[in-house]
This record gives C-alpha cells, structure tokens and sequence, in this order.
C-alpha cells in the first residue's frame, strides 16, 4: 500500500507512524531509533509528553550516524493546553523546536480544545483553567497561523476537536487545518466526522488505534472491553497469519486514517510497522466496521472541570 497521504500542503504525510505518549524516560530515546531503523519516518510528540528533549537527542544521534536525514523524517508535535493565550504559542513551539533540536515541526497541533493558566501543566480545580469565552480557540489559531509565516511549521493541525469546534474553526482561520489527531479503532469509527474531514480535505490521525490497553489505571473503567482481545479481531488475524494489532492498524489505514500505535518494545514496533503490508478483504472490512460501539477509552473525564464550561458533553458537543 501507499506509505503516505497527500496533505493539502502537498506535504507526504507518513500513515504510520510511532506514538510517543507515556514512553518512559530513557526508554522513548531507544523506541525511536528501533523504529526509524525499522522503517518509520513519522514521530508524533507533544510538549507534555515529557520526553521531547531525550528524543531530540536520538534524533541528533540518528543524523550523525547518517541513519537519516532531517528531510527523511516527519516530526509532530502539540501545543499544551496552557499555552493557549496568543502570547504564548511562539515561545511553547520555539521550547518545542529546541527540545527536539529541530528548526522546524512538519506539523503543529492544538492538542486539546481546553485552556490551563499559564502556570499549571494539569488543573486541579476550576480555577486553574482558562474558559474558551476568554481565550478562544480562534485566537490561539490565528497565533499559530504565525508560525508557517516564520517557517518554525510546515503544516498546522488540531487534535481531540468534536465536528463543531472543526467547522468553527474553519468558518474562521485564513490557514485551515490539515489534520484533526483524534480516538478512532473500530470501537470508535465516528462516521460524521470522518465523512466532513474528507469532504474538507482534512486528514484524520488516529490515536489509541489500538485501544489503548497500557494506559494508566486511573484513565480505565473496570468494564471496559478490551479491543485487542476482540474475537473478530483474533479471527481475521489467526486466518491471515497476522497479530491483532496487526489487523487492527491495517484496518486504520484502509480506511484512510494515520495511524500512531505507541510502544518501546523492539519487536512490537518491528510488529506494528509490518502491517503495511497486510491486505484486508472488503468482507474483513465490513465485519471490523461492524464492531463500531461508540466507546471512548479518552472521554475527556479528566477534563472535566464544570465551572469553567469544560465537561465531556461539551468537549465532544
């Protein structure tokens, strides 16, 4: 299959790539070089992750080596949430590019459509953060927009935005977003949204395409299916010779979605990149579309702050 998306940009946007999120330090640095010498070339960070100046570092060792060069590699990151004020969004990208040792991100989100105080990484109570009505989401767009000026991003995008907040910002920006990062797997396929991202020419990036099992505790529910462990799942895999993981990113890709499963143990990364070449029937299709229940394993609970407007309702409104 075709390793890459066309963005509106024209950029080639890799429709794999390694997720970043809860990598423990001193292990993200070795997950990413596994993978870019496994074959990946796309890298999705976030300031809040933690881990971005350990794997600016394997990055520089990478170059060095002649494993790569910056041009080989797509690099993501995302804007935290307090740095939402307009003031602000230059100086979180610049700490960002330097982290990395970057001179530019080939793509920039809003991570979450909610505002912190400047000073607070995670709220503990409605004080700490910003509602929208005071800084919206277009002006923290509109600052971004600056960055491609500045040439610091080649590409802007969102993440975790519902289909209204996406058509908000569109109805505003000079800039229109290139990609909305959001919770997609065949528990969550979101059909509207997938359709008007299409329509407006706006990639989807899937995160927890695998259901997100390594999460922490505190973010489960003692109910919770576990999608990995689904029985058509393990069907379509055990006739096709393939893991579950396997069938589940495959079916993320034909369906037109970036996929970004995470992991820092070398032979699932090895695993995870392999499914590109896994080919899935239009029947096995059908039957993992059908397994569609609309479940969040993110529902944004821990968000929720409702003094300030912030609640799951109104997150995914």
């Amino acid at each position: 299959m075709n390793h890459t998306v066309k963005l509106r940009s024209g950029d080639p946007f890799p429709v794999i790539g390694l997720g970043t999120w809860k990598a423990e330090p001193g292990a993200v640095g070795q997950a990413v070089k596994t993978a870019i010498r496994a074959g990946y070339r796309h890298i999705d960070c976030a300031a809040v992750y933690g881990n971005e100046a350990e794997i600016g570092q394997a990055l520089s060792e990478l170059f060095q080596e002649g494993v790569v060069t910056r041009k080989d590699l797509w690099i993501t990151s995302k804007l935290w949430n307090n740095c939402h004020a307009p003031e602000h969004v230059l100086p979180a990208c610049r700490k960002t590019l330097g982290d990395l040792g970057l001179e530019y991100l080939d793509l920039y989100l809003i991570h979450w459509p909610i505002a912190f105080r400047h000073e607070m990484i995670y709220p503990e109570s409605a004080a700490d953060c910003v509602p929208l009505s005071e800084v919206p989401l277009i002006e923290t767009w509109k600052a971004m927009e600056s960055l491609l000026q500045q040439k610091l991003c080649r590409n802007l995008g969102v993440a975790n935005f519902s289909l209204t907040k996406l058509k908000a910002i569109l109805q505003q920006s000079r800039e229109k977003p290139q990609v909305n990062q959001v919770e997609r797997h065949p528990y969550l396929i979101q059909p509207e949204l997938v359709a008007f991202c299409r329509e407006q020419n706006i990639v989807l990036t899937a995160y927890a395409p695998l259901g997100s099992a390594g999460r922490p505790e505190h973010l489960k529910q003692s109910d919770e299916p576990v999608l990995l462990e689904d029985p058509v799942i393990a069907e379509i895999a055990a006739k096709l010779g393939a893991s579950p993981a396997q069938v589940l990113l495959q079916w993320g890709m034909a369906r037109g979605t970036v996929v970004i499963p995470k992991s820092v143990n070398p032979s699932r990364i090895a695993e995870n990149f392999q499914s590109l070449e896994l080919k899935l029937d239009d029947e096995s299709l059908k039957r993992i579309d059908e397994l569609n229940r609309d479940r969040r394993y993110f529902n944004g609970g821990f968000f929720s702050f409702p003094e300030a407007g912030y609640t799951p309702e109104a997150l995914w409104d």
